[in-house]
């Protein structure tokens, strides 16, 4: 895999990016407007806005064979449904046309908080 091609630091409140070097860049772009199209289809089931403008997304690799891989974490790491939201992810990436396989890793590092929002959960929950 290549080196992560969107720096959060940059791009705040979106994860990293890595992406295979073989993979043609339209393929890419398909790719990558699709994983978040299913990312954003998966909710917090106590928060009433998508994990991934939550912020709880933190990187996502996406390897020549095209196996995704998902660095997340939760709103609290005693969250009800920890178990089980790794797996509504990979269901998720799963329905991308293309995608061989997911997995989802918990993080806890960095802790998430209210930072890592987009301005369009932050809208959501108005929360400023």
């Amino acid at each position: 895999m290549s080196d992560a091609v969107a720096d959060p630091e940059t791009q705040p409140n979106r994860p990293a990016m890595d992406y295979p070097s073989g993979l043609p860049p339209e393929e890419l772009d398909r790719l990558t407007e699709e994983l978040i199209a299913a990312l954003k289809t998966v909710f917090d089931p106590e928060i009433p806005v998508d994990i991934y403008e939550l912020g709880l997304i933190y990187k996502i690799d996406i390897d020549d064979s095209k196996f995704v891989r998902i660095d997340m974490t939760l709103t609290a790491p005693a969250c009800p449904v920890a178990g089980e939201m790794p797996v509504w992810v990979e269901n998720a990436v799963n329905t991308v046309g293309g995608v061989s396989g997911c997995k989802a890793n918990m993080v806890f590092d960095p802790p998430w908080d209210q930072s890592h929002m987009s301005e369009e959960a932050r809208v959501a929950l108005d929360m400023w």
